[in-house]
């Protein structure tokens, strides 16, 4: 269902003045490129010796997140940006070179829950080793190596210092990008969960974040599947939220304050709501019909209540006018009707925000 974009940083190891490595990485990328854009990839090649990472010089364990030097922030905004990755890695002496290794100690979070793939190269076992080295490593970091791997033998594949793979190569590097986006997507809510600062949400597991035009896939599907009983109750299909196409969504969720309640990557329920003068809008709450009846929309209410912006003075929402549940849980919430009903066929409810500021102070005392 996700229609991201997934990011693959293509990740060149060896730094040796006149190594291989330059010219195995672009014949990767332009091997998988074609195939790439047919999957909507974004390939970011990077070469380590362009990063100027020095052995490692951070006073704070990589856990702690804590950067002090500006070689390290940009590394980790480059790999946290990524969201899976492709390493082009010679063999030196049975394993892997220095520069991966101190690359990969370098952070922590960042690595966590993203599939990286591995095109070795070398002479007697075609890098093999250095693979088997760097997934030891790898997966401490809680990144997730492919079963898929390329492994180029330098004397069948390289000639004049470039390289002349065979069809089963280009082959293996096709597989590679496969199974790599397929893991990248799959582990998406996994990655999700170790994003710093995402407040609980009111399930064990849930998350709230801010939705943006990335999600309008999960927006779109949980508008369908969440307005068809206020079509039902109220006796018309003409209800918004069931019509607009992505686009329109994606409009949308470029200019109100949206919010997603989460959990393992599935949208339980959002609420949005902006200011239009003095007025904070409430609208789109919605809570995918398995988990209806727990407190949740009562809960995205609340969460939505609690953003409004200074100087507003009231809050407005509305509702089919045959909507009894959710004029029953507006009312609750100290919301009362503002209109009998409209031409079309919904009914406006308000909350007195002044009313409640002077009734504060009183009860503080």
């Amino acid at each position: 269902m996700s229609t991201k974009t997934v990011r693959v940083l293509v990740v060149i190891c060896s730094t040796r003045p006149g190594a291989l490595g330059p010219a195995v990485g672009t014949w990767l990328t332009e091997t998988i490129g074609p195939r790439a854009v047919d999957l909507g990839v974004e390939l970011a090649p990077i070469a380590l010796g362009d990063l100027g990472l020095p052995f490692l010089d951070e006073e704070e364990h990589p856990s702690s997140g804590v950067y002090r030097h500006e070689h390290t922030q940009r590394w980790s905004a480059m790999v946290d940006a990524a969201d899976g990755f492709i390493v082009v890695t010679p063999e030196y002496n049975y394993g892997m070179p220095a520069t991966l290794k101190n690359a990969l100690d370098y952070l922590g979070r960042e690595w966590a829950w993203k599939p990286i793939g591995f095109v070795s190269y070398g002479n007697t076992s075609a890098g093999t080793r250095s693979v088997q080295h760097a997934k030891q490593v790898v997966t401490t970091l809680r990144l997730v190596p492919l079963g898929s791997t390329v492994a180029m033998r330098i004397s069948d594949a390289v000639k004049e210092e470039r390289v002349h793979p065979d069809a089963a190569l280009v082959g293996a590097a096709v597989g590679v990008l496969d199974e790599l986006v397929r893991l990248a997507h799959a582990l998406r809510p996994m990655r999700e969960r170790v994003r710093p600062g995402l407040p609980p949400g009111p399930l064990p597991g849930s998350y709230t974040r801010r939705l943006v035009p990335d999600d309008t896939s999960e927006v779109t599907v949980l508008q369908r599947c969440c307005w068809l009983d206020e079509a039902l109750a109220n006796d018309t299909l003409a209800v918004p939220a069931l019509h607009e196409s992505p686009e329109q969504v994606r409009e949308w969720l470029a200019t109100w304050h949206s919010t997603g309640l989460w959990r393992d990557g599935r949208l339980l329920g959002m609420v949005r709501a902006r200011r239009t003068g003095t007025d904070w809008h409430v609208g789109r709450l919605g809570v995918v019909p398995d988990l209806r009846g727990q407190g949740l929309g009562r809960w995205l209410l609340r969460t939505a209540e609690a953003a409004v912006e200074p100087h507003c003075r009231r809050i407005v929402l509305s509702t089919g006018a045959r909507s009894r549940r959710n004029i029953d849980l507006y009312r609750s919430e100290g919301y009362e009707s503002a209109s009998s009903g409209s031409g079309d066929g919904t009914v406006c409810l308000t909350k007195d925000l002044t009313r409640q500021l002077q009734v504060e102070p009183f009860q503080v005392r």
